[in-house]
Order: structure tokens, then C-alpha cells, then sequence
């Protein structure tokens, strides 16, 4: 049993190894004046957000090689930034195990035994495998937002949401993607969903 899980985890961080890029659905609404250049900005963040200063740190860092790709540029002084950017960020833990669906197993079937309380790597007698790993729907649902203001008069300009999902959270790579595939309508707007593939990158060390 040992070494066919040692087996198994090799196969998932072998293919994890291999994902070069993401694919996100982003949605997009734009009111930026076709005339105006993208200047300074400065993050706003909401009180929620200021109770947890460390996270919403990473996540600007996350986001502002997309912000700073657009055009616009960190403001010296916030009070006189040109545009605020606010963002939100969510990665969700979802588990719909296949046998929690009485049409996917039918009555003959027996359930698996799951490997840990959460895992999406399972094992049991299989239907049609015998003995042996097999997945579940365990996996993580990721979103994105970003909201684009004119500082002096908070007129929304800019609004765009990304969406992705996987079998690992990969914040540290899946979310500069994904604020990057947020921008990538800017200075237009999308509101249909439609999907946008971002390469990844690595984060660097510091």
C-alpha cells in the first residue's frame, strides 16, 4: 500500500510539474474615458480588509504586476493618487464526491474508503479498476475582483472578475495569473464570461 502511494503522489507532482499556464473565466465592465491614460494609483482597503493588514499585503503584491502592466504607476503620495484599486480574493474548498450521487454509483455499487477525511486521492474496490487510486471532485474554486475608482470623485471606471478552479489552491501562482487575465480587457469592458489563459510564473525568492 506504501509504495503505491508513493506511486500516486509522484503522478500528482508530475503533473503538477507540467502546468505552464491557467485558464480563467473573466467578466469585465469598463466606464474608462477613451481619452484618459492610465496614471498613479494607490490601494484602498476596505475596514474588513485593513483587520488583516498581512494578508491583504500579499494579495496587492499578487495583483500589482497586473495593475502596473496596464499602464498605471505606484503613487508617491495615496492622497493624491490618480485612480484607487480595490480587491477580493477567495479560494473555496469544495468536495463532491462522485458516490454522494446516487446515479453516478447505482444501488449494486459499494462506496470507496476515502484516503483522509478531505483527500481527493481515494482508495477502494473499484468498480471498474479494482483495487487501486482514483479521484474524487475534491478540488478548489478560485475568484478574483478588482475595482478601478477616480480618486476625487470614487466614480467606478474599471470592474473586472476571474474565476478558475483546480485540484490545488496554488495561490502563490493562480492569483497574479488571475488578476492579470482581470486586466487583460483594460481599458474595455467584456461582461459576457469568456475565458482568458495566462502563462504562469514562478514567484520569486526574496
Amino acid at each position: 500500500m506504501r509504495s503505491l502511494l508513493s506511486v500516486a503522489v509522484l503522478v500528482v507532482l508530475g503533473g503538477c510539474a507540467t502546468l505552464r499556464d491557467l485558464s480563467s473565466d473573466v467578466s469585465s465592465f469598463s466606464r474608462w474615458p477613451s481619452e484618459r491614460r492610465p496614471a498613479s494609483y494607490a490601494f484602498e482597503r476596505l475596514p474588513s480588509q485593513q483587520a488583516q493588514p498581512e494578508q491583504q499585503h500579499q494579495l496587492e503584491e499578487a495583483a500589482r504586476p497586473a495593475i502596473e502592466a496596464a499602464g498605471f504607476t505606484p503613487a508617491a503620495d495615496p492622497g493624491r493618487a490618480d485612480v484607487t484599486v480595490t480587491l477580493g480574493a477567495r479560494i473555496t474548498p469544495v468536495d463532491r464526491l462522485p458516490f454522494n450521487d446516487p446515479f453516478w454509483w447505482g444501488p449494486a455499487f459499494r462506496q470507496p474508503f476515502a484516503y483522509g477525511p478531505r483527500s481527493r486521492l481515494l482508495w477502494g474496490p473499484g468498480w471498474y479498476t479494482g483495487w487501486g487510486p482514483r479521484w474524487s471532485d475534491y478540488g478548489y474554486q478560485r475568484e478574483v475582483v478588482l475595482l478601478i475608482r477616480d480618486r476625487e470623485s470614487g466614480q467606478p471606471l474599471y470592474e473586472a472578475r476571474a474565476s478558475s478552479d483546480g485540484y490545488v489552491p496554488m495561490a502563490a501562482t493562480a492569483l497574479p495569473a488571475m488578476f492579470r487575465a482581470a486586466m487583460q480587457d483594460f481599458p474595455g469592458g467584456a461582461p459576457d464570461p469568456h475565458p482568458v489563459t495566462i502563462e504562469l510564473r514562478q514567484p520569486s525568492q526574496s
